[in-house]
This record gives structure tokens, sequence and C-alpha cells, in this order.
């Protein structure tokens, strides 16, 4: 009796290939056309966010504060939309494309929304982002179109945002063909159109030092314009904007809030506008008051409030913390003044020391820059002086230091050793000596400021004692508290007996 083979359905294999090779070879094209159509239909679909002038979503330049000069050289690119013969006629050129750069949220797209909406042009934005395609000539193809668009809809302005995603510089590696085939159409459209054309081209970047060479040469983006953070006067005219359309207290006095808030950009001015209205609507509040202003500044600077529990050794540890950051900031004067101490957690942090100065600093000098080192360190000194040992809750701070004294010794020549030129970590010029010099130098400033902290606060134990009590009573304390408990503490900051009266050279006169 024969029993058949469990494998001899093998040898029927190719009579069924051959049987199905049509069917299968249709399915496959069928495949491959589906892939296609979905990869060209994609297209379409990435269409520029366009704004029409006199839409409810158009932007005037009374909605754009704290940049005046970039407004003032933004004017001009305006007067030649509104009447382009006026400039024509005298043969000038309004700049092809204008680059606009500086950190986060300063208000670039803002900006340029503000100038087509005070011109009347038609405004196109798109994201650099969406010219990026695996498949290559599809970003090229989408570049085409928006400038094609704007052409036919002139006056216009085309805004691209994050302008390095393409116009990062080419390097010639074979992954990278498709974005140097987008960037290359983008640099003949910005030579494809003249100044009859009305059409401008707005761009936004935050890395200007990683754009490629050709984007940058006259003729293409002929002038590029910091947007940087904004100034005292400009922190409280954004405010004032963000503020129209809620109902503010009597207590309210935003050019105080402009003070506190030194170094944050627009965005962050406008969340904190935002927060505040959300901490009075939680109270049922109908105005927003100053305490919610002073609410929204702290989420908005050290975090959200965390409910993590501490052990009561813990409290203290942190508490004499905290005071040591609070103490040594009253003793350095007003380098960086003391708005509030709390040993609430908040964000990342177990407790903080809030430092809002009350003007807008563009130099320090060396005095003051130490100063910042001893306030610093200071909380580290105090786990020091009261309990003879550290603890790992200095983290944020040893940074704080180590990047401060990195930038005195390695960009600003503030060294005892080297004082007349920079020691950049990338500079691969540099012998293994000086090497060894620079590293020194940064940890004797460190260690030195650190050492300083721990004698001051040993000299002003008792103050000490004073802030961590109160603490640990009330957990927060504010500046006004802060003063009445350091009344009998005099600075001990030398920083501004350094700066002495500037010299007065006399030049010889013209015959």
């Amino acid at each position: 009796m024969l029993i058949a083979s469990p494998w001899s359905w093998l040898h029927d294999i190719p009579r069924i290939a051959e049987r199905w090779l049509p069917l299968m070879f249709f399915l496959c094209m069928v495949a491959i056309v589906y892939l296609l159509w979905r990869t060209l239909s994609v297209m379409p679909r990435v269409r520029p966010t366009h704004v029409e002038p006199g839409s409810r979503e158009s932007v005037s330049l009374a909605d754009v504060a704290g940049v005046t000069e970039a407004k003032a050289e933004l004017q001009e690119v305006i007067d030649f939309l509104k009447d382009p013969k006026r400039f024509e006629q005298l043969g000038a050129k309004v700049p092809k494309g204008i680059l606009l750069y500086g950190p986060p949220g300063t208000g670039k797209t803002l900006l340029a929304k503000g100038v087509a909406g005070e011109s009347g042009a038609r405004f196109f934005s798109q994201s650099a982002s969406a010219f990026v395609e695996m498949f290559v000539g599809l970003g090229a193809a989408r570049m085409r179109k928006l400038f094609d668009e704007a052409r036919k809809r002139a006056p216009s302005i085309i805004f691209i945002d994050e302008l390095d995603a393409v116009g990062a510089a080419r390097t010639g590696q074979g992954f990278t063909r498709e974005q140097d085939q987008t960037l290359n159409q983008l640099l003949v459209e910005l030579d494809g159109f003249s100044p009859s054309d009305q059409v401008v081209v707005m761009a936004a970047s935050n890395r200007l030092q990683d754009l490629d060479p050709a984007l940058l040469r006259p003729g293409r983006f002929d002038r590029q314009m910091l947007v940087g953070p904004p100034d005292l006067l400009g922190r409280e005219a954004i405010l004032h904007v963000h503020t129209r359309n809620k109902p503010l207290a009597a207590d309210v006095d935003l050019a105080v809030f402009a003070r506190q808030t030194s170094g944050l950009t627009g965005a962050d001015l406008a969340n904190i506008a935002n927060e505040a209205a959300i901490f009075a609507g939680r109270r049922g509040a109908q105005y927003v008051s100053a305490a919610d202003f002073d609410s929204a500044i702290e989420r908005v600077v050290a975090g959200l409030q965390q409910k993590k529990v501490l052990t009561e050794k813990e409290r203290r540890i942190l508490a004499f913390h905290e005071a040591g950051h609070a103490l040594m900031s009253h003793l350095m004067g007003e380098i960086a003044p003391v708005q509030k101490v709390t040993i609430v957690s908040r964000g990342t942090a177990l407790g903080y020391t809030l430092n809002l100065p009350s003007e807008d600093r563009y130099l320090e000098t060396k005095e003051e820059l130490v100063d910042m080192l001893k306030i610093a360190l200071a909380g580290r000194a105090a786990e020091q002086v009261v309990f003879g040992r550290v603890t790992n809750g200095a983290a944020s701070d040893l940074e704080k230091a180590t990047e401060i004294a990195r930038a005195m010794v390695f960009e600003w020549g503030m060294s005892d050793v080297v004082s007349s030129r920079t020691l950049r970590a990338d500079n691969y010029a540099l012998s293994e000596e000086t090497k060894r010099t620079r590293d020194i130098e940064q940890a004797r400033l460190t260690d030195e400021a650190y050492a300083e902290a721990v004698r001051l606060l040993e000299k002003h134990r008792a103050p000490l004692d004073r802030l961590t009590v109160a603490l640990l009573e009330k957990e927060t304390i504010n500046r006004e508290e802060v003063l009445h408990l350091l009344s009998d503490v005099e600075p001990e900051s030398r920083a501004s007996e350094t700066v002495g009266t500037p010299r007065v050279i006399s030049l010889p006169s013209e015959a």
C-alpha cells in the first residue's frame, strides 16, 4: 500500500505559479499605481496659510509691540507695497527677501503678519518643514506652487517659518539630495521675480549660523534683522496688547510686572497674561488682580506647583538652602534682588529663590559676575555651614555657576592669567598647557566664590537662621518680608565700588 508523501505538493508549485502569474503581476501594478497616486496627491493638500487683507485673521502693526526697531526697518516695505510707483520712478528696489532671526517666541511670525496687514498685501505662510519629503522633487514642486500662487495674487508677502529646515548649508551627501533640490528651487525663485512683481519674501529662523551662504547673499535675503527679547518699555507695551480684552483690577500696574519679567519674550508675556486671567477665573473673580499676575509669573518662570511630601529633616535642609540664596542676594546688593523665597516645590525644583532684576542689564563687570557665582553657590554653602555636609539638591546651582565661570574664562577674558584673548572650547589651536590653564582658572573662580560664600554665611549666621524660621513657618516669603528680616544686615558686595568715573580723553581739533 503506497502512502503519499507530505511534501508531494511541492512539485505542483511551478504549475500553480504559471496559472496565477498574470493575476499577481496585475495586483503588483495596481499597488504601484496606487502608491504613486497617493504620493502625488499629497502636494495639493499641503497648502500655505492664506490671509486676505482686512479679514478677521489679519494683523496690523498696532498688534505688534516690543520690536520698535524692526517695525521701523520694515516700514519701507509697507510703503513699497502700498505705492510701488513712488520707488520705481526713482530706480529704487525694495529688498527681495527679509530674514528675521532671533530666539523663539520673540514675535517674528506676528511681525510678518503685521507687515502684510498694514500694507494690504495678501499673506502666504508656510512652514519650511512642509517642503521636506523623502521623494526627490516633491519639495521643489511645492516651492514652485507657492511662488506661482503668490505672483498671481500680488501684492503679496510669502512667509517661510523655520527656514533652516530647507535652508541649511548644503553638504553634498546623497541622503540630502531632496533637501538640496528644495533649497535650489528656493534660490531660483528668489532670483526669478523682479521688484515689479510686488512679491516680498520674508522668513524666520532661530539658527542663522546654520543657513546656506547662498541664501544670505545680496539679491536674495538682502536683510537680516535680529528680533530679540524686548526691553523694559517693550515688555510693558506687550503686556498692554495682551490685556486689552481683559478686565484689570485697580491694583494692577503693568510697568511693575514689566520690570519683574526681564529676559522674557513676547510669547512668555502673552502666556503670563493668559495665566493671570485663568487664575482669576478659578477664583470666580470679575477682575484680574495683581496677585493673579504674581502667580502667573511664578507659574511661567518656575513651573507648575508639585504636591511633594518632604520629611521634616528635608524641609529644614531645604529651608536653610533657600535662605542661603536669599541672604547672599541681599549681601551682594542690587545685582539680583530677591522677589520671593519658597520651599514649595515647582517643576523639578523642591524650592527656589526668585531673583528678578529691576532693570535690563547688558554689561556686567567681572566683580558682578563673581557675586553672581556666590549667589548661585550660597545654597550649598548654607548646607555646609549649618549641617557640616552637603546634599544633591544643588545640581542646578552648580550648573549655573559652571556656566558663568566657563563664559568668564572661555569667552570674556576675565581670568587672572589670560585676560586679553578668548579660550574658546572649539578652538583646536590651543595647546594642551593652555587648555589645562583654562580649566584651572575656571575651577579657581568657582572654588573661591564658594569659599567666600561659606565665610559670609558663617559671619551672618543669625539672619540666616531668621530667614529659615520664617520659611519653615510660612513656606513662602516675599521681598518685603525678606527686607524686614534683613533690615540690620548691610550689603558687603564691592562690585559697585569698582566702577569708577570714566576718563575723558580730549581729541585734538582739526586745523
